[in-house]
């Protein structure tokens, strides 16, 4: 029995089968000298390739490339950022500020250090104005 093969259009057109070891040496390059283990790197591989499968048989390399930002924002914003440089063909120093704002919007609020929190919080200390 033959196994199904999950195919990446390219931008050209060009169609090429999913490499699991193309989206690891992307995502090892946006994380050089980054605390993320070569562990994180292969479950990041292996979320990208079953969110590429729940889209289809064929898949556009944007799409791929998009799931690949996703999971390294979850893993490390610079190392997501970094990929955003490369994938998004970033030209100037506007492109990083840019995604650097998009990146603060998606973090909730839950992840403010009760430490940053300012004495005019409140006793409850929910931080509310």
């Amino acid at each position: 029995m033959s196994q199904a093969v999950l195919w990446v259009i390219k931008r050209s057109g060009h169609r090429e089968s999913f490499d699991r070891s193309k989206v690891i040496a992307g995502a090892r390059a946006a994380c050089k000298n980054r605390p993320v283990q070569p562990d994180q790197l292969e479950a990041l591989a292996g979320a990208v390739e079953r969110r590429a499968w729940s889209l289809g048989p064929e898949v556009k390399s944007e799409q791929v490339g998009l799931a690949v930002l996703e999971g390294l924002r979850e893993l490390d914003d610079v190392a997501a950022v970094r990929f955003a440089s490369v994938y998004k063909g970033f030209e100037q120093v506007d492109d990083f500020a840019r995604e650097l704002g998009l990146l603060s919007k998606e973090q909730p609020a839950e992840q403010v250090d009760p430490s940053d929190r300012s004495p005019s919080s409140g006793p409850s200390g929910d931080g509310l104005l």
